[in-house]
């Protein structure tokens, strides 16, 4: 017998690094006994979702748009309503407070297991957004599964209340067939602007607060004082464009740093850059460093959340304090210099990804929580890992 699954989200624009593993899990699980539907809260004005829709369509996920006019559009639950009327979903599998909290209002007209995915809790966005977050961890204690994608995130729901019977550990993953380096593909059309010999440095996500990408742009700008030859491609869009581009102004790195905004090719871009960079002061488990590992590029990371997890220092990556400027840029100087490094890291953070961030192996552990939330498997008590 078939259980429908309904991941449900929250989404702005074309979605991030949570949007990846939700779309890319029906085709996992379809025929294993859980097929998913995968239900959007958007704005019907926000055009970029557009992109979001033709990232579910490459993934072959079943996408079920819903009009959300905002927190005070009291239609959204009956719009839901609906579609779980229609649909009858087994598992609510929700993705965000807003969500989780909607389910929570849902399960009393349609009865259905109650799961949610933990991605983070940012500080960003002011009062509102600490407040929302601060009564997601109230509604998150009452589903029946947590499954969170990095262990100080798994930590904190425990902290807060969460059954450790309940709360699981499911790192985040990619599909490594994919992401996988090719000698004869073609690099992104940007490579041919690159003069001969120079290092590339690439970030991809939104441009947003927490992803402190002012920090990567001052630590690229000393490197250039330095006279090293290398330009940063930051990919992505967000309200921290304008100031940014302000800053790359401001430090006469016009010709050096490329803001190249959204971007469906982001593989190609990807195996046209020498070494990945993350400067974030915030984090979960991010995609997007996964995706650099798979592909065989030399990493460096900020020392917060998960990510000291994923790399292991001098092994399969770099490990820097967040907001350390100088260290950053010590750490780029060490794999622009040293070509050797730069391989040794980049086949170890394949190696790491390979063993234990598969989204084959993810799923079905996912699957195996479905089996323990609808009472086919036994529930015992875990360790995290």
């Amino acid at each position: 017998m078939a259980d429908l699954v309904l991941h449900t989200r929250v989404v702005r624009g074309s979605g991030g690094g949570p949007d990846k593993t939700i779309l890319n899990s029906p085709r996992y699980l379809a025929d294993r006994g859980y097929p998913m539907l995968c239900a959007y809260l958007r704005h019907p004005g926000d055009r970029d979702f557009e992109r979001l829709a033709e990232l579910a369509e490459r993934c072959q996920a079943p996408l079920a748009p819903v009009d959300d006019y905002g927190p005070f559009d009291r239609g959204v639950t009956r719009r839901l309503a609906a579609l779980c009327a229609e649909h009858r979903p087994a598992i609510w599998h929700a993705h965000d407070y807003k969500t989780n909290y909607l389910g929570l209002r849902l399960r009393r007209r349609h009865p259905m297991t109650l799961v949610t995915t933990v991605h983070g809790w940012g500080v960003e966005g002011g009062w509102r957004t600490a407040f929302y977050y601060w009564l997601d961890r109230l509604f998150v204690r009452r589903y029946q599964e947590v499954l969170c994608v990095s262990a100080d995130l798994h930590a904190r729901c425990l902290d807060f209340g969460v059954a450790p019977d309940r709360c699981w550990l499911v790192p985040n993953a990619i599909d490594t067939e994919e992401f996988r380096r090719s000698a004869g593909a073609v690099p992104a059309a940007e490579r041919a602007g690159v003069p001969p010999g120079r290092f590339v440095v690439g970030a991809v996500g939104r441009l947003s607060p927490e992803k402190a990408l002012d920090d990567l742009v001052r630590a690229v700008g000393r490197l250039v004082g330095e006279g090293i030859d290398l330009e940063l491609w930051i990919v992505g869009e967000g309200p921290e464009r304008p100031a940014l581009e302000g800053l790359v102004a401001e430090l006469g790195l016009g010709e050096r740093v490329r803001l190249l905004g959204f971007r469906g090719d982001t593989l190609d871009l990807y195996r046209a850059m020498d070494a990945f960079a993350l400067s974030s002061r915030r984090e979960g488990l991010p995609n997007v460093l996964l995706e650099a590992m798979s592909l065989e590029l030399p990493v460096i990371g900020t020392r917060i959340a998960g990510i000291p997890q994923l790399i292991e220092h001098d092994r399969n990556g770099l490990l820097v304090e967040p907001g350390a400027v100088a260290e950053l840029a010590a750490a780029l100087r060490r794999v622009i210099a040293d070509s050797g490094l730069a391989r040794r890291l980049g086949a170890a953070a394949r190696r790491t990804v390979e063993e234990r961030h598969s989204m084959r192996a993810r799923m079905e552990r996912v699957r195996e929580i479905y089996e323990v939330a609808l009472g086919r498997a036994a529930r015992a008590d875990r360790s995290p890992g």
